[in-house]
This record gives structure tokens, C-alpha cells and sequence, in this order.
């Protein structure tokens, strides 16, 4: 899931990724052209509160589209089924995409 607020930050945006406690892992890991597709850049954390889902908070450009995918236990690649759209990528899958 996606949610996206103003940044106190002219021309920014916050945005709040979030998977689902159900996905069961060790790590997950928020990986896309916002930080060139680095596997380890930006992890996810796990909720203390009583859905316990994972989630990461960043803080882009407006105005924009980011490709992303999450990456879990450093195996599996995983869409957000609730994106802004999605796109092909060239390892024959889609990449969810998120609008600014």
C-alpha cells in the first residue's frame, strides 16, 4: 500500500510504503530508480502496533514517476498490488510505479 502526503520540503513528497504483515520474511527491501536499483539502500521496518506491517517513509521529488519492487529476503520480487500503475521490465515481469 501507498500513501503520499506533503513534504514541509517545497517540492517534495512523503511517501509511505507499506507491505502487508502477511508476507512472511526475514527482510524486505525497498528497491527502484530513486536510489538506482540498490538492493540494500532501504530497508523495511517491521510495525510495533498490532498489524505488525513492514514499511519505509521517503521523501521525493513531486511532480514525478518512480519504478519500484519490493525485495524479500533477498529472493523474491514483489509488486505493490495497489500502485499507481505498472510497467514491463526487461527480466519479463512488471514493476510497480508510483506518481508524485
Amino acid at each position: 500500500m501507498i500513501t503520499k502526503q506533503p513534504s514541509p520540503n517545497p517540492g517534495k513528497v512523503l511517501v509511505r510504503f507499506e507491505v502487508p504483515a502477511s508476507i512472511w520474511a526475514e527482510s524486505i527491501y525497498l528497491v527502484g530508480d530513486f536510489n538506482d536499483w540498490d538492493q540494500r539502500a532501504h530497508p523495511l521496518t517491521k510495525s510495533r502496533n498490532g498489524d505488525a506491517a513492514w514499511h519505509i517513509t521517503l521523501e521525493l521529488d513531486a511532480g514525478r514517476e518512480y519504478q519500484f519492487r519490493y525485495l524479500v529476503d533477498g529472493q523474491e520480487w514483489h509488486n505493490d498490488w495497489q500502485a499507481d500503475a505498472y510497467v514491463p521490465n526487461p527480466f519479463g515481469g512488471d514493476n510497480s510505479v508510483v506518481r508524485t
